[in-house]
């Protein structure tokens, strides 16, 4: 019988804090009432209804491409960023561009959103761009804000590298650029899809940049469940925060599951190359050689 632990108390008790609520959204997105907090037995017409919601469901569609821009642009930018950082040891302004490239990380969101909206404001007065506020301007806060976040979990993966192996590739005469997309790339992919679901999370999430950078037709669906949410929680909202949950769990399944499989054909194939490398051990040992005297004989 396992004795009582405190520190397994408060795991489980974490767990529950986090994951409690939201089951508990989950369960009353099937609430067959339109008062949140009164059950009204199980139905699936708020999902049903959600095809009808236009506005509500542009707003998704909006955050997701979003959400899918800026986590392919903060994963090249973040890349990029880190790359410097941790193979260019001297130049000039390194100090400074590693403060620039981490200052989205402890800089106020409103500070940023605020900063970024002067801007644009400016852009537009002296060259004309943007025109409007809208996707591109809100893609490019949310780039600006998550590249961060990518390039210090790509930096750390980085420093881990054991540089002989690209050192060995150069020394055969791959040029730079190959090395970097045939065996940095590969080696960092962890830490690249990690960076990736980091930022199209951060960004589907994001209220307070897209709320100064954002223009009239671009709502997202932060913003757009604010502005119910002041008004009263309505049953739709449940059923797409559950959807939402619902799609970012199975995506993170997916990543987990062909991760898994990656990491167990990496280690059947090291295995077979140990078992090979022990059989001709064992074929070159001291009874299969022959006797010298039998040789000159």
């Amino acid at each position: 019988m396992k004795r009582f632990s405190f520190s397994n108390f408060m795991l489980w008790a974490g767990f529950a804090f986090i994951y409690l609520p939201m089951l508990i959204l989950v369960i009353y997105s099937f609430n067959g009432s339109r008062l949140v907090t009164v059950w009204g037995g199980w139905s699936i017409k708020w999902y049903v209804g959600l095809l009808d919601n236009t506005q509500l469901m542009s707003s998704v569609m909006r955050s997701l491409e979003i959400a899918c821009y800026t986590a392919i642009a903060a994963v090249a930018l973040g890349t990029m960023a880190a790359f410097v950082l941790t193979r260019v040891t001297r130049f000039k302004g390194r100090t400074l561009f590693g403060g620039l490239v981490t200052a989205p990380l402890v800089m106020p969101e409103v500070i940023t959103g605020l900063s970024l909206l002067l801007l644009f404001v400016a852009m537009a007065q002296l060259i004309g761009w943007p025109a409007e506020r809208g996707i591109m301007t809100i893609w490019i806060a949310h780039t600006t804000f998550c590249s961060a976040y990518v390039a210090v979990v790509v930096s750390s993966r980085l420093r881990e590298l054991d540089l002989s192996i690209e050192e060995a590739a150069m020394d055969l005469g791959a040029k730079p650029w190959k090395v970097f997309f045939l065996i940095t790339i590969p080696m960092i992919a962890p830490s690249l899809a990690a960076g990736a679901m980091m930022s199209f999370a951060l960004s589907l999430d994001d209220l307070v940049l897209a709320s100064f950078v954002s223009g009239p037709g671009s709502t997202t669906l932060p913003m757009e469940v604010f502005s119910a949410v002041r008004l009263g929680v309505k049953p739709e909202i449940n059923a797409v925060a559950s959807l939402i949950l619902l799609s970012v769990s199975f995506a993170t399944f997916l990543v987990w599951f062909f991760a898994h499989r990656a990491e167990e054909k990496r280690k059947k194939a090291l295995q077979e190359a140990m078992d090979e490398t022990t059989g001709v051990h064992q074929q070159d040992g001291p009874d299969n050689r022959r006797d010298p005297s039998q040789v000159h004989a």
